[in-house]
């Protein structure tokens, strides 16, 4: 296995962090690493806003659910699809943009996740730890008006940078025969397959927690999707310009 597939494989979500600085210049050679990443079509559709320690990071932790860390990591970024520049791009060429489109948004999006995961290999490949911050979406309008944000940018979502002050377990993913399919989907999902890795998650919850959380993966994912997930995300981004059509 050479050292950058092990790197992939020992992943964790990091929390707590030393007080080491990062260099300005490593951020900023982290960045460049997210812009070697794949683009469609090379639209470049991601603008990364980075956020000091102080008073708009604090409030950014409270609009993406109080967690401390945002406040307390080294380096805090914010990655946006942007199609802001798309559009000044056709104006400078005086040919108006056809924008709204569904695909766009999709693009755009994926864009941004190939763009930060490059960013996350870097950092770990430094010995830095790293965390998605997805909640920020919880009040994602707030976010985009703290940032902001003009129409046709949205905040995907925000990332921890720093060195770890913990060493978590990685966690269990689900197993091959249930991710890698040969030719066609097929079923489903294994019964037996899928209760073994419901006991293996199971013991991984309890033992990370000291017994406090006992949980399956199915019974966690059963329990979140009945649950609305962040329906004020539609509207919001059709108001910024995505989903018209």
């Amino acid at each position: 296995m050479s050292d950058v597939v092990a790197l992939l494989q020992s992943h964790r979500s990091i929390r707590k962090f030393t007080d080491q600085p990062i260099p300005q210049t490593v951020v900023e050679d982290l960045v460049r690493a997210g812009q070697g990443a794949a683009t469609s079509s090379f639209i470049q559709a991601c603008t990364v806003i980075q956020v000091a320690q102080g008073d708009k990071r604090d409030q950014l932790a409270a609009l993406g659910g109080n967690q401390g860390y945002v406040s307390e990591a080294p380096v805090f970024l914010v990655f946006c699809a942007d199609m802001h520049r798309h559009k000044l791009a056709c104006e400078q060429h005086k040919a108006p943009m056809q924008s709204g489109f569904t695909e766009q948004f999709l693009t755009a999006s994926v864009d941004v996740s190939l763009f930060a995961q490059n960013v996350v290999v870097a950092a770990e490949s430094l010995g830095m730890g790293i965390c998605y911050i997805g909640a920020l979406r919880n009040n994602v309008e707030a976010v985009s008006d703290l940032l902001g944000l003009p129409d046709l940018v949205y905040p995907v979502f925000g990332l921890c940078l720093g060195y770890a002050a913990q060493n978590p377990e990685v966690k269990p993913r689900l197993p091959m025969s249930e991710v890698l399919k040969q030719e066609v989907y097929g079923d489903t999902q294994d019964t037996a397959v899928m209760a073994d890795y419901d006991q293996t998650v199971r013991h991984y919850y309890e033992t990370r927690t000291g017994g406090t959380k006992e949980m399956s993966w199915t019974e966690q994912i059963s329990g979140m999707l009945q649950k609305e997930a962040r329906p004020h995300m539609l509207p919001f981004l059709k108001k910024k310009g995505f989903l018209l059509k």
